[in-house]
């Protein structure tokens, strides 16, 4: 089984590279390695363009998994003349869209810092974010919510990322703040997103290097999705 080099774990902010395909279907793209964030986690996947050797290029509208959760495939746009397994191609990310995608992840580790209950899902678009909680009862107020974060966020925190075994997560059980998650069957190797002194879990999206990057938003909806969830909203200012 082939497994997709994903250079975006090494540098969030690698906005192209080289890739050889290894096959294609109107289903999606397969590259033996990609620059391109597949869609998990509540994040959206990426859109790019690949470019072949002759200048050609295949407009790609989405970027997922496939059902192994080895593999990442690139849709391509209906219509488009597929490449051929063995073409060199250079893929290149909208990088506009993947860094409000990356502010906006960032902002919800921060968001989730400020309601210390247990997650229970989350969606990242380019425009906003949601993060959803177990909370039966809800006291939070948009405005100090939005006063609180944007605090955060100018302290101008540095993110860090590590890599831990999932026997050292096993013994740290209190990082896991969504439930029922879990990390990948098999991965020898777990990676960690750490704001020190406000924010410390396992998560594989991609992030901006320091808080003030994110730059400045607002929570625009506290909602009751059910008995026991509430749902926060945040957007850029």
């Amino acid at each position: 089984m082939t497994v997709t080099r994903k250079r975006f774990d090494d540098d969030p902010y690698l906005d192209h590279c080289s890739a050889t395909v290894l096959s294609a279907s109107d289903a999606g793209i397969e590259l033996d390695e990609t620059v391109c964030y597949a869609r998990s986690g509540g994040q959206a996947g990426d859109t790019a363009t690949l470019t072949l050797a002759d200048g050609r290029t295949i407009e790609i509208t989405d970027t997922v998994y496939a059902d192994d959760r080895a593999r990442i495939l690139h849709v391509p746009a209906a219509g488009a003349e597929l490449p051929r397994p063995g073409d060199r191609v250079t893929v290149a990310i909208d990088w506009q869209r993947r860094h409000r995608l990356m502010r906006l992840h960032t902002c919800l580790h921060l968001l989730g810092s400020l309601i210390p209950v247990p997650v229970t899902g989350c969606g990242i678009s380019p425009d906003s974010a949601r993060i959803d909680f177990d909370l039966p009862e809800s006291t939070l107020d948009k405005a100090e919510l939005t006063e609180r974060l944007n605090a955060l966020i100018r302290a101008n925190t540095a993110v860090r990322i590590e890599l831990i075994t999932p026997q050292e997560l096993a013994a740290q059980p209190e990082l896991v703040r969504t439930i029922g998650a879990a990390p990948p069957a098999g991965t020898s190797s777990i990676r960690i997103v750490e704001i020190p002194g406000v924010d410390r879990q396992p998560c594989g999206g991609t992030h901006v290097a320091n808080t003030g990057e994110i730059g400045a938003v607002v929570v625009t909806k506290v909602e009751k999705k059910s008995r026991t969830n509430r749902r926060v909203v945040v957007n850029f200012a």
